[in-house]
């Protein structure tokens, strides 16, 4: 039941007798053994002192005058305030049935008159360790039953929220209609039941890496456990090491408590990594080693920790910031999030999606875009992609007053056809090559340098698979 002693020593027992001398006797063996003395001298006067002092034992003589001790013995019992106290009789009775009467009266046990004290002490000792033991157990019983309802209630809130956070960052809160983004739909998924997989998220700032991240994240089996997003861009070098993976107290100067890293605030969850093309590289070896095995050593530790996490990892980086053994950990599973001026026919809807929001969150009626305003965002590059657009509306609507939105109140800045931005300066078809082969190999290269090496984003451009690329390139 527990391993720990039950301490006795402040136990109080009461001792009822009306003849002095069994008192004398009692006493002086009670006290000896340590115990606190209450004293009754009848049956009546043990009912009073026993609601009004709460004993935690009463040793109660059967024979007495008046009320006797099987009429006291239950009369205890049937008080709500006495009921629990323990009850031992002193008798000088020999009558088994008599005395199996009276324990049926509520009685733990019987003690015969002459007294030993030993007995009487090693017999009060026994009662009182049970008593003791029952009320601890009853205590951590009402502990228990009370951290079993908070967590109940802390399970529906979670819940609550986990069915909130589905829903906000869920598959159904992309608003778009273009191919691309439905094989990223289709992608997450895939991810949503591949919750072991870690995935890298590649795409320009602000085209929504992270959305998709908690998006994966929010509809896998991990849904319930925490989404810990980290921006390795903000990281210093020399604190890396203790916010990824925690430190001991006194492991380095300053570190006066221990500090839990982002890998267990994440355990049985996900961790984002976002820019991970920042991550300093004498960290990465130890990311990779966390993404082989699941282990951590926190600075100052003696031995290893390990965590069940789930990686996502974000970048706008090209592949040679990583370690190429850690690329192809992250990279199990890719994911590439085009630019918005790549799918343009998804401005629009995102626009107005922007504009109902900001509206509500302003507590005023969702306005319209007038057809010139649809036509300026339609035609402007978003450098800023899908944060840029979201910026671009709530001032629109705010320069607006609340009314419908024309072109003057979209502030664009650089903005360019993507009909001109198509077609390269000084580009002319005299300049391709006529043999085949040689034009579609200049044309592939001219598509990487313009998409800053990326290959996926290449490919995209020329409309083709990005493996064409890969055979037509020459090795590195």
């Amino acid at each position: 039941m527990t391993d720990a002693p039950v301490d006795i020593g402040h136990a109080r027992v009461l001792v009822v007798d009306d003849l002095p001398a069994n008192l004398d006797v009692l006493i002086a063996a009670v006290e000896g053994a340590g115990f606190t003395v209450l004293v009754a001298t009848s049956g009546a006067d043990a009912l009073a002192v026993a609601r009004r002092e709460s004993p935690d034992i009463i040793l109660l003589d059967v024979a007495m005058p008046g009320m006797d001790g099987f009429e006291t013995c239950r009369q205890l019992k049937a008080d709500g305030m006495t009921t629990d106290i323990p009850v031992i009789f002193l008798t000088a009775e020999h009558d088994s049935e008599r005395i199996v009467a009276g324990l049926g009266l509520g009685a733990v046990d019987y003690i015969l008159k002459p007294f030993r004290k030993g007995e009487v002490i090693a017999r009060l000792r026994t009662h009182l360790e049970r008593r003791f033991l029952i009320q601890a157990l009853a205590e951590k019983n009402i502990r228990l039953e009370e951290e079993i309802a908070q967590r109940r209630r802390l399970d529906n809130r979670l819940s609550t929220i986990a069915e909130k956070e589905a829903e906000r960052w869920g598959v159904a809160g992309f608003i778009a209609e273009s191919p691309m983004m439905g094989g990223i739909l289709r992608d997450i998924g895939l991810m949503q039941n591949a919750d072991r997989v870690s995935v890298l998220i590649t795409g320009e700032s602000g085209t929504g890496k992270e959305l998709i991240a908690r998006a994966i994240h929010s509809g896998s089996g991990r849904a319930s456990a925490p989404f810990v997003a980290v921006n390795c861009s903000t990281i210093p070098l020399e604190l890396a090491e203790s916010l990824l993976f925690g430190h001991r107290a006194g492991s380095f100067t300053g570190a006066q408590q221990d500090q839990t890293g982002y890998f267990e605030m994440a355990d049985g969850g996900t961790l984002f990594l976002d820019e991970i093309g920042t991550m300093p590289s004498v960290i990465q070896p130890k990311l990779l080693r966390v993404l082989e095995d699941g282990l951590i050593r926190p600075l100052g530790a003696r031995h290893d920790r390990h965590v069940d996490v789930r990686i996502l990892a974000a970048t706008n980086a090209q592949r040679s910031a990583f370690r190429e053994d850690l690329y192809f950990r992250l990279a199990r599973y890719t994911v590439d999030v085009p630019p918005l001026r790549e799918r343009r026919e998804d401005i629009p809807l995102l626009a107005g999606h922007f504009l109902k929001l900001f509206a509500v969150e302003m507590g005023i009626g969702p306005p319209a875009f007038s057809a010139a305003a649809v036509a300026h965002l339609a035609d402007y590059d978003f450098p800023g992609n899908v944060r840029e657009l979201k910026n671009i509306v709530e001032r629109a609507l705010i320069e607006s007053g609340g009314a419908d939105i024309g072109a003057e109140h979209l502030r664009l800045t650089g903005q360019r056809s993507h009909t001109a931005a198509s077609v390269e300066p000084g580009l002319t078809i005299d300049e391709l090559p006529l043999n085949f082969a040689e034009a579609e190999t200049m044309l592939i290269e001219r598509a990487v340098a313009r998409a800053g090496g990326n290959i996926s984003k290449a490919a995209r451009l020329l409309g083709i698979d990005r493996n064409k690329i890969y055979r037509k390139l020459p090795p590195a």
